[in-house]
């Protein structure tokens, strides 16, 4: 997750830049979408939406092809939602950041009996780089472009890196370039060529050891309220489990205590209607 939250993060905060890039337009009226589309069980931290003047752009990033519902269907999803709630065009582009050679990252259109809707798709492994290192918000995507020299490509990103003249855009870039390298290059070089002390200073880097936190306390809290409502009322469907699954830290802390009262599935289930 913590790959796509540095996309998410780049996009949100360059969203010009990411705009012309997938766009091909020059525009500084963009908005960043902090829209609530109530795409139950649809929960993706990297889904960034960018409105411009004419249309919202949709961007998904993504580490592996499998998803739960499958990518194509999420993509028409999101795409009526977003038309019902702000009734413009909307371009939809998915970008793959690890080789695969799953069929869904070589899909471009969800097919159904009756329903036929189109995305785009981009595998970063097969852009251009040249694009990519020439922009400095880019610049953490280009070490994973095309190259018939990885090793150099990096370190092409790693000097462009540090002719970033603003101190603070330089640790985030540097931050985010060395998160994205970790997909494609060892530890080890990826250390030679950056300076570690810049990444853990930058403001990114910070939000992602945060995030990984709170997503630790929730799991531990979640594994601890699983094995107690067993113990308490059996077995939990798969619908009951996904629910409590979408709780918050705090929703669980507040289950766990009312678990104490519950002597069927019923109060658990009455439970979760007043409290999701």
């Amino acid at each position: 997750m913590a790959y796509d939250n540095t996309c998410k993060y780049l996009a949100e905060t360059y969203p010009e830049e990411f705009a012309k890039w997938l766009l091909s337009t020059d525009t500084s009226n963009i908005q960043v979408l902090k829209t609530e589309l109530n795409l139950e069980p649809i929960r993706a931290d990297s889904v960034t939406f960018l409105q411009t003047s004419n249309q919202i752009l949709h961007i998904e990033f993504q580490t592996q092809p499998q998803s739960t519902p499958p990518l194509d269907f999420r993509m028409l999803s999101y795409y009526v939602i977003l038309k019902k709630q702000y009734g413009c065009d909307i371009e939809q582009v998915i970008v793959f950041l690890q080789p695969s050679n799953s069929e869904m990252v070589f899909k471009t259109e969800y097919v159904d009996k009756n329903t036929r809707h189109k995305y785009r798709v981009i595998r970063l492994w097969e852009e251009d780089s040249a694009p990519l290192l020439n922009n400095p918000a880019l610049l953490p995507l280009a070490a994973l472009a095309k190259s018939n020299s990885p090793e150099s490509l990096l370190q092409q990103v790693a000097n462009a890196v540090d002719m970033i003249e603003e101190s603070e855009e330089q640790k985030n870039i540097s931050a985010c370039t060395q998160i994205l390298a970790g997909l494609r290059f060892d530890r080890s070089l990826i250390n030679q060529l950056f300076r570690e002390e810049i990444m853990q200073e930058s403001v990114i880097y910070q939000d992602i050891i945060q995030r990984g936190e709170q997503r630790g306390k929730k799991q531990e809290a979640l594994q601890l309220i699983t094995r107690l409502l067993t113990r308490r009322i059996s077995n939990l469907n798969s619908e009951i489990q996904q629910r409590i699954n979408a709780l918050s830290t705090t929703q669980l802390e507040d289950l766990g205590e009312a678990l104490l009262d519950f002597t069927s599935q019923n109060d658990l289930t009455s439970w979760l209607d007043n409290n999701s």
